[in-house]
């Protein structure tokens, strides 16, 4: 089981029992962290996509401790010219522990509730675009075309689902 994640900017793959190096986090060492921006999802045997991310899938972490990386030495030079600069540079960093994934049943913690439409009107939105989503572009197109659209025929099919949905 592993997951794709998107920690402090960039983009790891864990597993659980995992370390980590990442740039450095905020928080203090020994803490526990949870991160929600999970871009893909491995369970074995169902893998799971986000559009970015997946709605309710969670990463559990420990911070285990804040170092710097090793030593970068950045050297620039220019030919005939007398130009030497010589720099070093050490990336500050946070080493944590993957403790936990979970696919489903987290909360979002920057997600806010919607109003859910009535359980009548779902349906029929529901009904419409599945029967819809059957047919093939060209006869979603003749249909558009029946209706007097205009324009249907650059519109893909999800763009013509919802024109003639309407």
């Amino acid at each position: 089981m592993y997951a794709i994640v998107e920690i402090a900017g960039q983009q790891f793959k864990v597993a659980k029992d995992q370390k980590v190096f990442v740039h450095r986090l905020k928080e203090d060492e020994g803490a526990q962290i949870s991160f929600d921006k999970v871009l893909l999802f491995n369970d074995g045997t169902n893998t799971t996509i986000g559009a970015p991310a997946i709605d309710g899938a969670k990463v559990d972490a420990k911070v285990l401790k804040h170092l710097k990386g090793d030593k970068v030495i950045v050297f620039k030079k220019k030919r005939r010219k007398g130009y030497k600069k010589k720099n070093g540079h050490r990336q500050y960093l946070t080493e944590i522990l993957i403790e936990g994934l979970t696919a489903s049943g987290a909360k979002k913690s920057s997600a806010s509730k919607k109003e859910e439409p009535s359980k009548e009107t779902a349906k029929a939105e529901n009904n419409e675009t599945k029967d819809l989503s059957k047919h093939t572009v060209a006869e979603l197109k003749e249909m558009a075309k029946a209706q007097g659209l205009e324009g249907y025929s650059s519109l893909k099919k999800a763009e013509l689902i919802e024109a003639l949905s309407k």
